[in-house]
């Protein structure tokens, strides 16, 4: 049984998605070429519409054209820092909402100073990212293996709140169980499946998932919650009749597609503070 808050907040999930069905918002991805096509498949499955764009000629006109921006670090280069940072200035003077997946932050100085650069040129309305990457944004002992976490959500959840407080933004922690605050909100949620870590790219997917709801609700907060409770249930969806991985990845778009807010009210399980 949900207390009130949290079936208010299942209920906003589900109306923001109907609104992703309805508007077809177009998303600007600056992601990796590990994930670029699953990624665009999950968005147009959900119901949004994809652009991948990284050309420093061309980042600011595109954004021009977004909804949101999605800037993912996953490949990352020195010529891709450049057109990130441009991309998010440009997004800051037009008031398009960014989400920030700091992929394999803490793995390297590199990657790890590069998350630090992007979230202080412009205000970013959702990090996402493992605890580990958390962590390493924080300024914390955030080591990854590779761009896996070697951290539980728990042990991000006060860098979390440090950021968001520090930052101005929301933090979403996914693992599993994802964590999302505010610095002032708190939301756990418990839907996904064990095979969403077993394909590569499910993590960037949230990301791009998140900037659609982000392009249709201005309330990050319960942006950042709709995109991981609409991913999560796709997840378990998706494993029903125990699936081998590959199987897995086409069901996760079959059901990012399927899902609405029926599915949503009916499977959703987030608690809200």
């Amino acid at each position: 049984m949900k207390d009130n808050l949290s079936q208010e907040t299942v209920e906003k999930c589900s109306d923001i998605l109907e609104k992703i069905r309805r508007e077809h918002p177009l998303v600007h991805n600056i992601t990796n070429y590990v994930v670029m096509n699953f990624t665009a498949n999950a968005l147009l499955a959900l119901g949004a519409s994809p652009v991948m764009a990284h050309a420093v000629e061309e980042v600011e006109e595109m954004v021009g054209l977004a909804s949101a921006l999605v800037i993912n670090i996953g490949t990352l280069s020195q010529p891709w820092i450049d057109s990130m940072v441009k991309a998010a200035r440009a997004a800051r003077d037009r008031s398009i909402p960014i989400v920030l997946d700091p992929v394999g932050a803490g793995a390297t100085r590199f990657r790890t100073e590069a998350a630090r650069r992007l979230i202080g040129e412009a205000p970013v309305a959702v990090l996402r990212g493992n605890a580990s990457e958390i962590l390493a944004v924080a300024g914390q002992k955030g080591i990854t293996r590779g761009v896996d976490s070697v951290h539980g959500t728990e042990d991000a959840r006060l860098a979390a709140c440090h950021l968001a407080k520090t930052y101005g933004t929301v933090v979403a922690v996914t693992g599993a169980e994802d964590f999302v605050t505010d610095s002032l909100r708190m939301a756990r949620i418990s839907n996904g499946h064990p095979l969403m870590g077993r394909v590569t790219g499910t993590g960037c997917a949230a990301s791009a998932i998140t900037g659609a709801f982000c392009a249709a609700e201005t309330d990050a907060f319960a942006a950042a919650i709709g995109a991981l409770v609409t991913f999560g249930i796709a997840g378990e969806l998706a494993a029903i009749g125990n699936p081998g991985p590959g199987s897995f990845q086409v069901g996760l778009l079959d059901a990012l597609g399927a899902i609405d807010g029926a599915i949503i009210r009916e499977r959703a399980r987030v608690a809200v503070t």
